[in-house]
């Protein structure tokens, strides 16, 4: 399980965001899902674990990244 979650989400302001899990505060906002997506990745792969969670715009999961410690096959 990585230890740091980030959303990438559609605001109510038509900005797409990459907030942290638990962060008050987006750390990524852009003005097209790509954009955002490309530079939450980007924060992402500088972490030593960490997973990108897309949503589509209207909020339901559409996938899942992980990068990082990701150990294959998964144990247990």
């Amino acid at each position: 399980m990585a230890k740091k979650k980030y959303h990438v989400t559609k605001g109510e302001d038509g900005n797409w965001r990459g907030k942290q899990e638990g962060s008050s505060r987006a750390s990524v906002v852009g003005g097209t899902k790509k954009e955002t997506m490309q530079k939450t990745i980007e924060l992402a792969k500088k972490q030593d674990d960490a997973q990108v969670i897309i949503h589509k715009k209207d909020g339901k999961f559409q996938e899942e990244r992980t990068y990082g410690k990701d150990p294959y096959p998964p144990k247990g």
